[in-house]
């Protein structure tokens, strides 16, 4: 990040400290969309849906699920679960180490 400036750092910085909170927001309004969808608008949805759910760590058992039934209830679900608090999340990947381990 060499190319930023300070400023332009923090401003990232934000940005991704407060992704998970912004995803949540769009993905319960991209449920709301899926219930009145048709057709091809709603096929593109589902796609958009996936996306959240994997940045939004949500195990990909139930990712997989979900998309299987495409039940937009169970997405409604996960919307719930997020506002409460009780959404089950797996960890976040770990950084990959800046060394490389060749040698």
């Amino acid at each position: 990040m060499s190319d930023y400036s300070d400023y332009q750092r923090k401003v990232i910085k934000r940005y991704y400290d407060n992704r998970e909170e912004g995803d949540e927001q769009r993905f319960a309004e991209l449920v709301s969309n899926l219930y009145l969808a048709e057709g091809k608008k709603r096929a593109k949805l589902w796609e958009q849906a996936e996306t959240y759910l994997t940045r939004m760590r949500v195990p990909p058992s139930r990712i997989e699920h979900i998309l299987k039934k495409q039940d937009v209830s169970l997405l409604a679900e996960i919307v719930t679960e997020a506002q409460k608090g009780t959404l089950k999340r797996v960890p976040p990947p770990k950084p990959e180490s800046a060394e490389g381990g060749a040698g």
